[in-house]
């Protein structure tokens, strides 16, 4: 079973396998927020992005950023990078709102 998904991932070690997995997991998490804003806007009926599009971009974009140091890609290291600054700071824009208008009140 091993050897089949050494194999099939194109792979020579059982450590590359969990990167390879480790990335593929972080691709799915990433994925997932276009999902969570699809189904959002959808019952809105207008483009919604809601928080939990921001956490699984963080959550995926830092686990991507965590596989691509180890591939050694620049091209994806530098992606993810500026990617989850851009998130963060999302976060923190939404957070800062909140905190605002809780002192309004």
């Amino acid at each position: 079973m091993i050897d089949q998904a050494l194999a099939f991932f194109k792979v020579e070690t059982q450590a590359e396998l969990v990167w390879v997995i480790i990335g593929l997991g972080a691709q799915i998490l990433f994925s997932m927020r276009f999902i969570i804003q699809w189904i959002a806007s959808e019952k809105q009926r207008r483009s919604v992005v809601p928080e939990l599009f921001w956490w699984f971009s963080i959550i995926g974009g830092v686990t991507l950023l965590a596989y691509a140091v180890h591939r050694q890609d620049p091209v994806f290291i530098l992606g993810q990078s500026l990617g989850v600054v851009i998130y963060l700071r999302n976060l923190w824009l939404i957070y800062a709102e909140k905190r605002s208008a809780r002192q309004s009140i």
